[in-house]
């Protein structure tokens, strides 16, 4: 620029970001390793493990594929166990770990005590609260038919469908939205410099 002229205004702001990244890139990583830590010591304590599998389970979209996996991979394994002949508190003691999820498991946990203690599979599933009402009302119907296994495996196919299908259109949405922000941070950079020569030129001209 010509002396005295200050800089347009969009190409201070980006000069300055980067000068804001460059001069605290340290303590961004420091932070970033910091935040990386403290995750990894919580994911090794109980508190911390319910903490984030709540968490997980509370982000908006991605938490309700998320439950939905979960529930897909607890039927699937259940149904296979109950249709190769496991017996049923066997099965739910199996099918805890692959849930994925501390407050599944959990939930799975008090199945398994309500069944020993002689009750059905769907009316503990319904009281726990984490699964959906139509988990509960078609294992209910697989119970009352004797078709518990292929009622299971039959939620599973639902769920891992429904999952497809969510991850599918996300994708197909989040695409064209990072070509579209991509686009606005290169042509806003591309702005800034080429301003001050833009203005030089007309001021002399």
């Amino acid at each position: 620029m010509l002396k005295g002229q200050a800089l347009p205004a969009l190409t201070q702001f980006v000069l300055g970001v980067g000068n804001l990244a460059k001069d605290h890139a340290l303590l961004g990583l420091g932070g970033a390793v910091a935040v990386y830590l403290e995750a990894g010591f919580l994911a090794r304590t109980t508190a911390g493990v319910c903490a984030l599998d709540r968490l997980r389970l509370q982000v908006p979209v991605l938490g309700d594929l998320m439950r939905k996996a979960a529930i897909a991979r607890f039927t699937r394994t259940f149904g296979t166990l109950l249709a190769s002949g496991v017996p049923m508190l066997q099965a739910l003691t199996i099918t805890r770990d692959p849930s994925g999820n501390i407050h599944i498991a959990t939930a799975i946990d008090l199945v398994h005590e309500r069944v020993r203690a002689g009750d059905n599979v769907a009316a503990p599933l319904r009281a726990t609260g984490v699964f959906p009402d139509m988990v509960p009302s078609m294992i209910e119907v697989g119970e009352e038919t004797g078709a518990l296994p292929d009622m299971l495996l039959r939620i599973a196919d639902g769920y891992d469908e429904e999952v497809d299908n969510a991850v599918t259109a996300l994708t197909s949405v989040l695409e064209p939205l990072m070509i579209v922000v991509m686009a606005v941070v290169v042509g806003t950079i591309v702005i800034a410099l080429f301003m001050p020569i833009i203005r030089i030129v007309q001021l002399l001209s």
